[in-house]
């Protein structure tokens, strides 16, 4: 797909992948919708990007959802593409340890949140006769390593979804794909819930990607909507 004149929801817009992808999408040609809580952060970027508009969402509450596919709708007046970035990392809890209270508001945030999007924006994209959804997972979800299954299941579980809705969506012309990033150089373990247990130790670790180089690879996965790409 190209995206010249494509109107994109990004959510997470506000730093990191998200700030990339959109900044890098808005230089292609697309009109960017950017979605985050942070108020002054995506006001401020929507002041430099061409098109562009902010709408401060939290992935957590249905009514923010809703009120970002309405206000992308008022604008635009089409939803032709939909980013789901925003998420947030639980490190340091063996399976033994999960806090079940802070497990539940990550799966709200990085699958409950997605699918509920999702279900925003299909019909819509039905109606359209087509379009694209992405939903950015993690190259975790593809790795089993001690103190990180919390986090990691969230995007397994998010992996499922999305490969499941490409099947479902084809005869709707709706393309659905994941990318799957490893360690980049955002805030994202700072803002993550830590548990008590370390990790990482004895372990080689990986190296860690600009955001910049993730967002070049959502923007080769829109034009060749690929199923799945790692980063």
């Amino acid at each position: 797909m190209d995206v010249k004149n494509k109107v994109i929801i990004i959510t997470g817009a506000s730093q990191g992948i998200g700030l990339e992808t959109a900044t890098l999408l808005s230089k292609s040609g697309a009109k960017v919708v950017l979605a985050a809580r942070s108020t002054a952060l995506i006001e401020n970027l929507a002041k430099e990007l061409k098109d562009s508009l902010a709408i401060t969402t939290d992935m957590i509450k249905p009514e923010d959802i809703k009120n970002l596919v309405q206000k992308t709708l008022d604008k635009y007046g089409r939803i032709d593409i939909l980013i789901n970035n925003a998420g947030k990392g639980m490190h340091g809890f063996t399976v033994e340890t999960i806090n079940i209270e802070e497990y539940k508001k990550i799966i709200e945030l990085n699958v409950l949140g997605v699918i509920r999007v999702m279900q925003e924006v299909i019909p819509i994209m039905r109606r359209q006769g087509g379009g694209m959804i992405i939903n950015i997972s993690s190259a975790l979800s593809k790795m089993f390593i001690p103190n990180l299954s919390a986090y990691s299941s969230t995007k397994y579980m998010l992996n499922s979804i999305s490969l499941t809705a490409r099947e479902e969506l084809k005869k709707d012309n709706i393309i659905v794909s994941v990318v799957l990033p490893g360690m980049t150089a955002t805030n994202f373990h700072k803002n993550a819930v830590w548990g008590s247990v370390k990790w990482g130790a004895n372990r080689e670790m990986p190296k860690v990607d600009p955001a910049s180089k993730v967002a070049e690879k959502i923007a080769e996965v829109i034009r060749t909507e690929e199923a799945e790409a790692r980063v």
